[in-house]
């Protein structure tokens, strides 16, 4: 077997045994660092994990699988690869891997736009408007394939030609919802469509807030269009304050959530009103490293 299929091998052994107890993004973050999934394996405490015997069983078990993915023709790309996304190695919520459909991209600087399933018309506009001013600005439009704003985003992308990423809350070979299939398989073909999930795995209440997570730290920031109290999107708004990643708010978002409200006035946190509000806050985030290099070279130099 190939070297990397035998690191593949030894992080699928990790990932279903946990040992200690550890998360999925612990495991990542641990075998990242070590850069190898074997290295990690083997030096584990002997009473951590299990006996020689049970390892090589496992390991033979996980060689199956990734057998398997291999002859289904299924693309993955890990912590220990080149072109996994390196903003993603910045985040605690990191994915040990990540399934994808379409062509892989490093650096892929995007935004993302989210929002309700159920969205106004008005909604509905303004996310596709946000979708092609991104595009008209080189930038990746970033989504998570749902119903309303999600859909509304890629679809504005794809008619502008311009790229888009899609991160699914369920397996590479699911579509959901139903109606998105075709969405899904377009995005695949003209952009990029990815799953940190196992390749058949339905969605559940976990992966949708996972899925946020990991869309947060992919990107540079994220525009939340229209959401209600109890909405998903409330999930990216939160984690993408803890990531560091600039957070742009609708004054709707804010008007009608509570949620909404507490965000306001927090470091990286923009309440827009417009279009151009948008463009200069966007405008303000790409040029934000710039700036800092040369206030910093000026504080040196002065």
């Amino acid at each position: 077997m190939e070297p990397r299929d035998l690191e593949l091998a030894a992080l699928l052994v990790l990932l279903r045994r946990r040992p200690g107890g550890a998360g999925w993004n612990e495991i990542a973050i641990e075998v990242a660092a070590r850069r190898s999934a074997i290295d990690t394996l083997a030096e584990l405490p002997g009473d951590t994990l299990f006996a020689d015997s049970e390892t090589e069983a496992w390991l033979e078990d996980a060689h199956q699988t990734v057998r398997q993915w291999r002859s289904a023709g299924y693309h993955l790309v890990t912590v220990l690869d080149e072109d996994f996304p390196q903003r993603l190695l910045e985040i605690r919520e990191t994915p040990p891997f990540l399934f994808y459909e379409g062509k892989l991209r490093e650096p892929d600087p995007g935004v993302s736009v989210v929002g309700s399933r159920d969205a106004s018309d008005e909604g509905l506009r303004f996310a596709a408007d946000a979708a092609r001013l991104l595009a008209s600005e080189g930038l990746t439009v970033i989504a998570g394939l749902a119903s309303g704003i999600d859909t509304a985003a890629h679809r504005a992308a794809l008619d502008a030609g311009s790229r888009t990423v899609a991160f699914v809350g369920t397996g590479i070979t699911k579509h959901y919802p139903a109606a998105n299939a075709g969405l899904q398989k377009e995005i695949a073909l003209r952009g990029l469509v990815f799953s940190q999930f196992y390749p058949d795995a339905p969605p559940t209440k976990q992966t949708f807030p996972m899925r946020n997570a990991t869309m947060s730290g992919y990107g540079l920031a994220t525009i939340v269009v229209e959401a209600g109290e109890f909405s998903g999107t409330r999930i990216q708004a939160r984690v993408a304050g803890q990531h560091g990643r600039p957070v742009i708010l609708t004054s709707r978002v804010v008007r009608s959530t509570t949620w909404g409200r507490a965000l306001v006035g927090r470091p990286g946190v923009h309440v827009i009103d417009s279009l151009d509000e948008l463009a200069q806050v966007v405008n303000d985030i790409r040029t934000a490293p710039e700036r800092l290099r040369n206030a910093l070279e000026a504080l040196v130099s002065g």
